[in-house]
This record gives C-alpha cells, sequence and structure tokens, in this order.
C-alpha cells in the first residue's frame, strides 16, 4: 500500500513531464499516419482519380478521390504558399508553447490530446506544403456537397474545436465558481453584522 502511495505521488509530481511526452508522441504519430495515408492515396488513389466508397444506389455517399489542394484546409487561400507555411508554424510552436509552458493544460490529459491533434494536423499538411507545394487531399463525402479533406484536416479541427469549447466551459466554471464565492462572502458578512437575539432584547 505504502509502495502505491510513493508510486502515485511520483506519478503526478512527474505528470508535467509525462504530459509533454506523450504531446510529442501524439504529434509525431498523427502526422506520421497522416502521411502514410496521403502515400496510399498517390500509389492507389490517384491512378484511378476516384474510389467510390459507399454508394447506396445511384447515390455517392463517401468516395475517396485525388485532390492537389494549394490552399487550406478545405481549399482556403489557395496559391498563398508563404501564408500557408509561416501560419502553421506559428500555430504549432504556440501550442507547444502553450504545453510546455503549462499555461493552458494545467495536468489535464484531454486538453494535452487535442493540443497534441491540433499541432499533429498542422504538421501533417506543413510537411506537404514543403514537400511538394500543395497538399494532399483524398476524404470526398458527396453526400453534403463538402470540400474534400484528409486525416490531418480532421485531426486539427477536431482538436481545435475540443479545445475552444473546453476554453469556454472553464470560463463559465469559473465565473460561477467566483460569484458563489462572492456570494457566500457577502452572506457571511451579513452574519456577522446582523445583531444576535440577545442584542435586540436589551436595546427593548
Amino acid at each position: 500500500m505504502y509502495g502505491s502511495c510513493v508510486y502515485m505521488e511520483k506519478v503526478l509530481k512527474n505528470r508535467p513531464v509525462i504530459l509533454r511526452i506523450m504531446y510529442i508522441a501524439l504529434v509525431v504519430v498523427l502526422a506520421a499516419v497522416d502521411q502514410l495515408t496521403k502515400y496510399l492515396t498517390v500509389e492507389f488513389i490517384k491512378p484511378k482519380g476516384t474510389i467510390p466508397l459507399i454508394k447506396i444506389g445511384e447515390t455517392e455517399w463517401l468516395n475517396f478521390t485525388y485532390c492537389e489542394n494549394t490552399g487550406m484546409s478545405f481549399s482556403l487561400l489557395e496559391g498563398q504558399r508563404l501564408i500557408l507555411i509561416a501560419v502553421p508554424l506559428i500555430l504549432i510552436a504556440g501550442v507547444t508553447f502553450l504545453v510546455f509552458t503549462g499555461k493552458m493544460n494545467s495536468g489535464r490529459t484531454d486538453i494535452c490530446i487535442a493540443l497534441a491533434a491540433l499541432a499533429g494536423g498542422g504538421l501533417g499538411n506543413l510537411i506537404d506544403r514543403i514537400l511538394n507545394g500543395y497538399v494532399v487531399d483524398f476524404i470526398d463525402v458527396r453526400i453534403i456537397n463538402f470540400a474534400i479533406f484528409n486525416f490531418a484536416d480532421i485531426c486539427a479541427v477536431c482538436g481545435g474545436i475540443y479545445f475552444g469549447v473546453m476554453l469556454a466551459v472553464d470560463e463559465i466554471k469559473e465565473e460561477k465558481a467566483k460569484k458563489a464565492q462572492e456570494a457566500s462572502e457577502n452572506a457571511a458578512v451579513n452574519t456577522e453584522t446582523a445583531p444576535s437575539d440577545g442584542e435586540e432584547n436589551g436595546q427593548a
């Protein structure tokens, strides 16, 4: 029992280091998976152009379609290569700074994973832009006529959305806690200043 307590104490003490290692590992793994999917796309999908994946009747729901995107996620800012290289670099550097300084994650594993997904997705597409001048997209959702995207886009968008939502939730919780503390302090002040029954009878 004592040994378990000592082990847990060490884990908690080293938690920031563990989260940083996990962050780096996730960024590298996600970027590697993204590059693997793009390699497979070039090898097997590019020669055919489009491969139907889910088709119901005559309606195509989901295809794998080879696409060279010179813009950012979902084809935004097409052709602006310098901007599209600089922005992800700044983003990745900023997210990594937040993780390594502990300014935003507060030791939370979920926030660390979200930031790793954001940075990993950015790194995956950044590698494409530096090496090729374009990003390989292949996920083609036909049922809603959506822009063609890739695994890195999914990571970056999901990580960014989760991080933003958690920031908003934490802000709401902090505001509620602040109001509750103020109400408690006001109630304590009112209790201290209110006359007791003995004082009221004495005055009477």
